[in-house]
């Protein structure tokens, strides 16, 4: 067992960062290296079975924890999205791959399962594929989270349905349904009394015990609820999930969750080279047109239907199309449905292989969905309904300012406040119309372009206020500025220490950093809620400010030499402390002026 582990781990540690460089997803990674040291290439590890099942521990930490980030007040709002949204998918997509399946001489009971099994997605997959791309907050994010809950609760009724439409089938009506009615109170009595039970639980191992048995309480919590919802039936991924919302406005969740996010990585690695491994290489030999046929098809249904659904729900062009991609693949649920189908009879065992094979295959192609549609249709996209950038017809004014995000909005609303007039630049289609919306005035078009800044007179104005949050446009900016328009005073916006250097070779001599002077402003607070005088605290601050910013002019000679740099800013800590401690007005022990 010792050698087995080793061998996930080297195939892990040596695959996954080479398909991270080469920006194709650490998921990819991880099926890469299941196929790798899998049965059918290397034959490092043949058991597969018993891999996966361990591993599928991995997506039940997984519903756990993102349990924890929901409260059951956000999780009542999301009740139209999971029922709508999700009941749309399901079946809509189960609708149409069912009737295709009939044309091919599938009974209609085989219909059935086909549809419902290839419309499910990956909840482990597409979760993970989000968090690492920073999306799940996002509306696309919302809604994928929505579909894929409404799927792990669509799991009881379509397992009840089996026994229904197995040949004669219809003995088993009445326990299909006494099976789901108890799955249902199961779930009800779990919601009314498991909310004070878990919480009693880990504050009693929170009072008498230490963060070892906290971290064993909490896997505890997760996989007796696993356990009990998998006894009873159900998905245990669900229970987990339920266990989880029950914990999420207790105290103990931000600590839970750090215990068991280590735990939760490593076996969902684990379970994506699982599947990687059960590829069954031999089976796509023998029929790889038939098997990429159906992944193909698959994919491109569900595609539709989610684009369809989610521009339904007034969701944009955008958001649709990155719901339809991320829930386009099949899930592992398909796996379990399609081995019991089957079993009892409703299709048959080389058909059961093959939809296997498709649906592996399909989930081995997300990753290179996205690549797809962030290298070439993304950008194809954008270019096609890139709007052409606003004339401005007005006479030049005092100021003008590139970059209208949060920055360039503030200075804006003072000069407004003050009654001088100013043209703002922004290159994004979408903040232009937001601004607008608020009654701003504001033009579309690419500061960094001659003709622009012409047609904004430029010349005329009395400062340049480069507000751009892009570190190579606002150098590039700044150097059409000081090329072409010299004499024009530019105030520029630095997102740190390097972008202020940049900007210095540019001859930008006012510069503000982002968050300096806010983290300046609560330094201060920060002292003074420690018990020193707010006078002090002021002079303290102070006495940084003036010391770090004459610092930055100096590091400025020797920014691109990285020995010297590291040189200089640990000299700079040593001066700044011993500035500090040779000021006649600080006390020894650094509490309050001098007496």
């Amino acid at each position: 067992m010792l050698a087995q582990i080793a061998i996930l781990l080297a195939a892990a540690v040596l695959v996954v960062p080479l398909f991270r460089k080469l920006r194709l997803g650490a998921v990819l990674g991880y099926l890469a290296a299941g196929v790798l040291i899998g049965p059918w290439c290397l034959r490092l590890i043949t058991d597969v079975d018993s891999i996966l099942h361990f591993s599928e521990f991995g997506v039940v930490l997984l519903l756990f924890i993102i349990g924890l980030e929901l409260q059951p007040s956000r999780l009542w709002v999301l009740r139209r999205p999971v029922f709508g949204l999700g009941s749309a998918q399901l079946l809509l997509t189960a609708a149409i791959i069912g009737a295709l399946a009939l044309p091919t001489g599938q009974h209609w009971r085989a219909g059935v399962v086909i549809g419902l099994g290839l419309a499910m997605s990956s909840t482990a997959f597409i979760l993970q594929t989000l968090a690492e791309r920073d999306e799940l907050t996002t509306r696309h994010g919302r809604e994928a989270f929505a579909i894929l809950l409404f799927q792990d609760l669509a799991v009881i009724p379509l397992l009840a349905l089996l026994p229904l439409l197995a040949p004669g089938g219809g003995a088993g009506i009445s326990g299909g349904w006494l099976k789901a009615g108890g799955a249902v109170a199961a779930i009800v009595v779990m919601l009314i009394i498991g909310r004070q039970v878990l919480r009693g639980l880990f504050r009693g191992v929170a009072q008498f015990g230490n963060r070892e048995l906290f971290t064993a309480a909490a896997l505890l919590v997760v996989i007796g609820t696993a356990l009990i919802m998998n006894r009873i039936g159900l998905s245990m991924s669900l229970g987990a999930f339920l266990a989880g919302v029950l914990l999420a406005d207790s105290e103990f969740r931000h600590e839970i969750e750090a215990d068991l996010e280590p735990f939760k990585g490593l076996l969902l690695g684990l379970f994506f080279i699982a599947i990687g491994m059960s590829v069954n290489l031999g089976l796509i030999r023998e029929r790889p047109l038939w098997l990429v046929g159906v992944a193909a098809a698959m994919l491109l249904i569900k595609f539709a239907v989610l684009y369809a659904v989610s521009r339904r729900a007034g969701g944009d062009h955008a958001a649709a199309r990155h719901l339809a991609v991320a829930l386009a693949p099949g899930g592992e649920f398909a796996f379990v449905l399609f081995q019991l189908a089957g079993g009892s009879g409703i299709i048959d065992a080389g058909l059961e292989q093959s939809l296997i094979v498709a649906v592996t295959l399909s989930m081995m192609l997300a990753p290179l969905l996205y690549v797809i549609q962030d290298r070439w249709l993304e950008p194809w996209l954008k270019q096609a309904a890139e709007p052409e950038y606003d004339r401005i017809d007005e006479p030049g004014n005092p100021v003008v300012i590139a970059g209208f995000g949060r920055f360039g909005q503030i200075t804006a609303r003072i000069l407004r406040m003050r009654g001088i007039p100013f043209t703002a630049l922004e290159i994004s289609p979408t903040q232009v119309d937001f601004v607008r919306k608020f009654g701003s005035k504001i033009y579309y078009g690419d500061a960094s372009r001659l003709e622009l800044l012409r047609a904004a007179k430029v010349e005329q104005a009395k400062l340049f206020l480069l507000a751009i949050d892009n570190v190579e446009s606002s150098l590039k900016v700044a150097e059409v500025m000081r090329r072409h328009f010299p004499q024009v005073p530019i105030y520029a916006r630095a997102r740190n220490r390097f972008h202020c250097y940049k900007l210095m070779d540019l001859d930008v001599a006012i510069l503000y950093r982002d968050t300096y002077l806010s983290s300046l402003e609560m330094a201060r607070a920060v002292l003074q809620g420690l018990g020193i005088a707010e006078a002090e605290a002021r002079r303290t601050v102070a006495m940084f400010r003036e010391y770090d910013e004459a610092l930055l002019l100096r590091q400025h000679a020797i920014y691109q030499d990285e020995t010297a740099l590291i040189q200089s800013v640990r000299q700079a800590a040593e001066e700044l402390k011993s500035l500090f401690e040779s000021d006649p007005r600080t006390p020894a022990d650094g509490t309050g002026p001098r007496p």
